[in-house]
This record gives structure tokens, sequence and C-alpha cells, in this order.
């Protein structure tokens, strides 16, 4: 494999375009796509579930997906030095029943000098809000990349 530019050590330039880049992925809802961005052997901590491996990072998005409907994502930079990066996010999406979930939550993420994800460490919170509070609608316009979201 080539590399996943950007790679590290990340600057603040590179570590938010990594952020970018991932926010963009998870936004397609292809898990095949989203675990190209993990070395193969990499690990997973999400909420309380551990997982290693791109094959496992497949089954689990897939998963993900199936039961988290219309899911649209934001990341933010939070902190970065040399090989790691820190983001919060918020993404919000509906079950089969209707009801629709924003959750708020924090990453740290891990880097090879491919610029491959070997850790992610994920720590999340869901809300029930109703539909009219949503205020994630598909992935975000290019002329917002960068922008943070509000925390509540």
């Amino acid at each position: 494999m080539t590399g996943r530019p950007p790679l590290p050590p990340f600057t603040r330039e590179t570590a938010l375009l990594k952020v970018q880049a991932a926010e963009d992925a998870w936004n397609t809802r292809d898990p095949r796509q989203v675990a190209l961005a993990y070395s193969t052997d990499s690990v997973w901590r999400n909420r309380d579930l551990f997982l290693t491996g791109r094959d496992a990072i497949v089954e689990f998005l897939t998963a993900k997906w199936e039961r988290e409907l219309d899911y649209a994502l934001r990341k933010e930079l939070w902190a970065f030095e040399g090989d790691r990066i820190a983001v919060r996010f918020q993404y919000e999406c509906h079950d089969r029943d209707g009801q629709w979930w924003r959750s708020y939550g924090n990453e740290l993420w891990l880097f090879d000098g491919d610029g491959l994800m070997t850790r992610r460490e994920a720590s999340i919170n869901d809300v029930p809000i109703a539909e009219s509070e949503r205020r994630i609608h598909g992935p975000r316009p290019a002329d917002q990349h960068g922008v943070p979201f509000p925390v509540h």
C-alpha cells in the first residue's frame, strides 16, 4: 500500500485535512471505503466494544449503518502532536422506529508512518432528539470545512 496522506508528523494544516478526510469518508456510510483509512491490524475501542483489524471494522460499520439510518457526522480537530490527533464529534441518525438521536463523542487517533490509523479510542454519548431539533443534514458543505459546531 502506498500511504494515506497527509502523513505524520502532523501540522495544524495537515491535521485539519486528516480530520476532514475522516469526516468525508464516514459520511459516505461505505464500510469498505472507511476501513481503508485504518491499518490491517488497527485496534479500536468504540464505546464498550473492542475490535482488531479491517475485517472487524467493516463488520462493525455495516451493522452500525443498518441500524443508524440517515447518519450524518461532523468532526472537529481538538488537538494534535506528532502521529496523534484528538477530535470531538457529533452525529445524528434515526432508528427504525423513527426516533432521532444526536451522539456526542471524542476520539483519540494514532497513525503509522504511512498515514494509516493504527488505534482509535472512541467515547460516545447518545441523546434522543426530535426531528425538528436536527442540525446536521448530510455531509458538510465545502465552505463549512473546519468550522466549529455547537457544543449542545
